[in-house]
């Protein structure tokens, strides 16, 4: 076993330079706990704002950046039984990945998938996780179910645009570029929006409403989804890129009926964290198998990279996951 390895820390809070490479400890297993030795590991919304700040890790995890990493399992905790080491697994991270080794609790990980390289595999746990939880388990969209899915080309937008189209539902989404949009059609959109031409409210108005949508947006957006649903709609708010605070009218939601909800991963607990993967295992990973989902890659650093990950992120550029590699 190893007793240091390199990482990527935050050295206070700011942009992407205060990303730095280190030597750090090796982290050792707890009893329920796998150590990963990563091969890639994914950057994600939520990296850039603990960077920044404003999204502290829980208790008793990594303060090292990184919620998604693919690799082999190099040890396991006394209690572990679902893993031995030389797994290929893929795993959903406390925090920790922006490094050679992260610990995670054995029932957040999951097989590599079977055609799949390292780096596609790490960047599907993030957004399975999210996209699963939220638009399924938690707003149960149903085949024929019109669904907006604003971001249709980030991380989280091609994974629920695939899996909503692979299910059924009628998917609508909104992009900022021709490119952008082109793609999100191409992964399954029945109708992707440039919000910088076209009023994503009036285009889901005339084709009925949105049955459930999934933001990440926030801010000014919040009036506008409730205007964009279908009377009896479900809005699932994951994020607030512009802003967690908007004045809206609530008679509208009384009169029409319409569920407002929210969540966020990172702090949900062990348990919740489970089932969301055993949901995963018996219902995404067969259609990552048969090839009808699979994560959209644009482009990967080096692990000493990182900020010029974090960089390509915050251009909004980018079409899909953003990597680091590790080995």
């Amino acid at each position: 076993m190893p007793q240091m390895m390199r990482a990527v820390e935050i050295e206070k809070p700011g942009g992407p330079d205060v990303l730095h490479p280190v030597e750090r400890p090796v982290p050792v297993p707890s009893a329920e706990q796998i150590l990963i030795q990563i091969d890639h590991a994914g950057v994600n919304r939520p990296d850039a704002l603990q960077r920044a700040g404003n999204y502290a890790p829980p208790p008793g995890a990594s303060d090292l950046p990184g919620l998604e990493a693919a690799g082999v399992v190099h040890a396991i905790g006394s209690n572990v039984s679902r893993w031995k080491v030389g797994d290929a697994v893929t795993a959903l991270l406390p925090g920790g990945g922006y490094a050679e080794y992260a610990v995670t609790h054995q029932d957040h990980a999951l097989a590599v998938p079977a055609g799949l390289s390292m780096a596609e595999a790490a960047a599907l746990p993030e957004t399975a996780f999210t996209v699963w939880s939220n638009v399924f388990m938690r707003s149960g969209l149903k085949a024929g179910e019109r669904f907006l899915v604003h971001g249709g080309s980030s991380g989280i937008g091609t994974m629920a645009i695939q899996l909503a189209s692979a299910l059924g539902a009628r998917v609508f989404t909104t992009a900022g570029s021709a490119e952008k949009c082109a793609k999100c059609v191409e992964l399954g959109a029945e109708r992707a929006i440039n919000y910088r031409d076209e009023d994503f409210v009036a285009v889901v108005r005339e084709a009925g409403g949105a049955d459930l949508i999934l933001d990440m947006v926030g801010g000014s957006y919040l009036p506008r989804n409730v205007k964009a649903l279908a009377d009896g709609g479900r809005l699932q708010q994951i994020a607030f890129l512009e802003g967690p605070k908007v004045e809206l009218n609530f008679a509208q939601i009384m009169v029409r009926r319409l569920t407002i909800s929210g969540t966020t991963l990172r702090p949900q607990s062990d348990a919740a964290k489970a089932d969301i993967a055993a949901e995963l295992r018996a219902r995404v990973w067969p259609l990552i198998a048969a090839g009808r989902v699979a994560p959209v890659m644009d482009q990967t650093f080096d692990l000493d990279q990182a900020a010029d990950a974090h960089a390509r992120m915050e251009s909004s550029q980018h079409i899909g996951k953003i990597m680091l590699k590790v080995r």
